[in-house]
Formats: C-alpha cells, structure tokens, sequence
C-alpha cells in the first residue's frame, strides 16, 4: 500500500526550502560582517562626537533666543 502524503505539508516543505535558499542568496549579497558594522557604529560615533564638537552654544551665538525690543 502507498504512504498517504499530505499535498499541503508538501506545499509548505518546499516553500520554506525555496525561501531558505532566496534569504542565503539575499545574505551573500546584502549582508554584511559582524565586523563590518561594529566599524560602520564606530564611524558613525566618532563622525557624531564631531559634529557635537563643533557645535556652538545658543548662549554665545543668541541665534535662538529673541533680543528684547526695548
């Protein structure tokens, strides 16, 4: 006697191995190292601390706070 297969189980087998292999290829082409974002992270902090270096005061400039009129 044949073995009784359900068709859906099937279906849905060879989905998740069909995706499986489109995410793998997907990593290999758009993925990137553990390394490599440690030092994009890293990049990104040092070109923030930077920029806050660099930043003025609002109590030396006084662009931000209104003059009195009078």
């Amino acid at each position: 006697m044949a073995e009784i297969v359900n068709l859906n189980r099937f279906r849905k087998a060879q989905d998740r191995v069909k995706k499986r292999a489109e995410a793998d290829e997907n990593a290999v082409k758009f993925g990137r190292t553990k390394a490599q974002r440690a030092l994009e992270e890293a990049q990104a902090e040092q070109a923030r601390a930077t920029l806050e270096a660099h930043r003025r005061d609002p109590a030396d400039g006084a662009e931000d706070s209104p003059e009195p009129d009078a």
